[in-house]
């Protein structure tokens, strides 16, 4: 079992849309979760990324936790939306070192490894988030079967 976690800011844009993707994609073998850095627990989607992740037909059931200890030792692997999420978990929790990689880092981006936060956004924001996204998460299942 693979088990992947998405971290970025507040745990109610990015990472959940993420965790909600690569759920979505049915894979064997892999289980997700996801957390912010400076998430409120509880707090629901923002309605934008809602709607992206409804328009795109992804089930998603989804509260904002923060991120803790407890997850970091669950992940087999940690990915995050930015670089300074990455040095932000590398600082806090420095046995977690060797699996934080930005999501672009790990898809093998050369470069800009942040991905775009469109909290306060136009739905149009979150709509490209939501292809990035999915795109690098493409990338990074077929870096995980390899």
């Amino acid at each position: 079992m693979q088990r992947i976690l998405f971290v970025c800011t507040g745990n109610t844009c990015r990472s959940p849309m993420a965790e909600a993707i690569l759920k979505n994609k049915h894979i064997d073998g892999i289980e997700v979760k996801s957390a912010g850095i400076y998430a409120a627990t509880g707090s629901e989607p923002s309605t934008h990324a809602k709607k992206v992740l409804d328009d795109n037909m992804i089930p998603h059931n989804h509260r904002s936790i923060s991120l803790t200890s407890a997850a970091v030792e669950w992940a087999d692997l940690i990915l995050t939306m930015t670089t300074s999420h990455k040095f932000a978990i590398q600082q806090q929790f420095p046995q977690a070192v060797v699996k934080v990689f930005t999501l672009k880092e790990y898809t093998g981006e050369s470069f800009n490894h942040d991905v775009v936060d469109p909290y306060g956004g136009s739905l149009g924001m979150y709509e490209a988030t939501y292809r990035e996204l999915n795109e690098l998460i493409e990338k990074a299942i077929e870096k995980l079967k390899s």
